[in-house]
């Protein structure tokens, strides 16, 4: 990806640099949906989450310079049964990381008993959108991953 495809993350379409401090580039390009798709019917079945997912949500290419984070959070945009403009809602979030040359910048899951391990260049971590969650601050080098959403019709 270009420089140029680079814009500073926002939360709700609002800078705000207390949660926040990461760039964003978003893809299209089908073969990534066709690559990683696989992987999140795959979570939903062992997980036994059975989500009804009818479509991927956009592919979003994250940087974490130094001192980039993402504070706690949900992928619902608010609230978790958030509409989005197509009438469906967030039910999975998909993280990949894209390489290991950093420090810090750990994915943190609240509320879980155990601690997620250190995610390896690779690491592909599927989650209920709902989930609250964040990366702690990068302290050296930066750091990449894919995020992507799998959405279906609203929770009842």
């Amino acid at each position: 990806m270009g420089k140029e495809n680079w814009t500073r993350a926002e939360v709700d379409n609002k800078s705000i640099a207390a949660i926040r401090k990461s760039d964003i580039a978003w893809t299209e390009e089908q073969w990534v949906f066709d690559l990683i798709s696989p992987y999140m019917f795959t979570a939903n079945e062992r997980a036994g989450w059975k989500y009804n997912i009818v479509a991927t949500k956009d592919c979003q290419v994250t940087r974490y310079t130094k001192d980039g984070f993402y504070d706690w959070h949900i992928d619902g945009m608010g609230s978790h049964n958030e509409l989005h403009n197509d009438g469906n809602t967030r039910k999975l979030s998909m993280s990949i990381i894209l390489n290991s040359d950093y420090e810090g910048g750990d994915f943190e899951m609240r509320g879980l008993k155990d601690k997620v391990p250190r995610l390896k260049e690779g690491s592909i971590i599927v989650f209920p959108s709902f989930l609250e969650h964040r990366v702690t601050p990068v302290t050296e080098g930066i750091r990449y991953s894919l995020v992507t959403w799998f959405v279906g019709p609203p929770y009842v």
